[in-house]
């Protein structure tokens, strides 16, 4: 329950902050208390709700909804602002705050009739809710970075973790691939001269095991390479299609040295090809286009398929699509965005 979220903030997390305010005017209400004379110090004076609202709950009231108000502004509504310039915006709110617990207070007991601090006592009532602003403010800071520094820290770990089992994986692969790069060469060379397109083909089928290979390998390679991959496995898909399948490529010729993982669009091709232009008896189109905007490189696959009813769900039962969504998350803080095709398929769009 307490790790329940309201507008993305733990249930727990705004109990113990209440809590910390009703502790606050509850010390504030003591003291008071215990500057009355004996002959008026009793504990149903202690306890007394109207006394107690007058002599500290409200003004504790009061700097709680100016602290949820600032709060909102700084680290919900700024919350992209590099940390200098958060800080910065204290300057504005802490008179603010100050002025809110100080005047605001005194006008609502002046109009309800309540007492409140005068002449030089009045000075308490600006050194307290600054204090308080100080050292909330302080907490607030300091636990949204212990937040963003675990968060880091668990991401870090499971990159590791991806890392450490790619690295086995491909220790693990070493020896098929380099025994089926030989057993490609001898039926090669076995193939008659004049069977042409079968010798390409076994070619083209050799080089998507080398690249996979060099895929658990390197983080990166850049997007030409990703591309010449991706053409060979559609040159592949091509000859079985034959006319029913129609390729097209739009990326620009300075962007194909930008780095990108290896292996993030041939998966998602192969479910535009296998799960929407196959199922038609006419086949289809499957476009690729990269641009840039804004310094990211943004990714377009788009097919002419038979399209996906319920997108939620083959975002978890596609191997392809969450394989590639838990890669995006982890590198790059991305996800997948899938989108109607008109007048038929799916968009899949990714920005790196």
């Amino acid at each position: 329950m307490w790790k329940k979220r309201i507008r993305g903030i733990q249930i727990g997390e705004i109990a113990i902050v209440i809590a910390i305010y009703l502790l606050m005017a509850s010390m504030y209400r003591l003291t008071i208390w215990r500057s009355y004379p004996d002959e008026y110090r009793s504990l149903d004076e202690l306890f007394n709700a109207w006394a107690w609202l007058d002599g500290a709950g409200l003004q504790y009231m009061i700097m709680f909804v100016g602290m949820a108000v600032i709060w909102t502004l700084i680290f919900k509504v700024f919350r992209h602002w590099r940390l200098a310039y958060r800080l910065l915006i204290h300057l504005v709110t802490m008179p603010l705050y100050i002025v809110l617990a100080w005047r605001g207070y005194y006008a609502i007991c002046d109009y309800f009739g309540m007492g409140h601090l005068g002449g030089n006592g009045q000075v308490w009532d600006v050194y307290i809710p600054g204090l308080v602003y100080l050292l909330q403010f302080a907490a607030f800071h300091a636990y949204e970075y212990y937040v963003s520094n675990q968060r880091r820290l668990r991401k870090e770990i499971e990159l590791k973790n991806i890392a450490l089992k790619s690295e086995l994986s491909a220790i693990k692969a070493q020896l098929n691939p380099h025994f089926l790069y030989n057993v490609f060469n001898t039926i090669n060379a076995s193939v008659p001269a004049a069977m042409e397109d079968t010798r390409e083909m076994i070619a083209e089928l050799s080089d998507l095991f080398r690249y996979q290979l060099r895929a658990s390998r390197e983080d990166v390679v850049p997007l030409k390479d990703e591309l010449d991959f991706v053409q060979k496995y559609l040159d592949l898909e091509q000859k079985r299609f034959e006319d029913r399948l129609e390729i097209l490529v739009d990326v620009p010729g300075e962007l194909l040295d930008r780095e990108v993982p290896p292996m993030i669009l041939q998966p998602l091709v192969e479910n535009s090809v296998k799960h929407g232009i196959s199922p038609l008896v006419d086949g289809g189109r499957v476009t690729i286009k990269v641009d840039e905007k804004e310094g990211r490189l943004h990714f377009e696959i788009k097919d002419t398929g038979v399209g996906v009813v319920d997108k939620s769900e083959v975002m978890h039962t596609g191997v392809g699509l969450s394989n590639t969504q838990k890669r995006l998350e982890k590198m790059y803080n991305s996800g997948l965005f899938l989108l109607d095709n008109s007048p038929q398929g799916l968009i899949v769009q990714f920005s790196l």
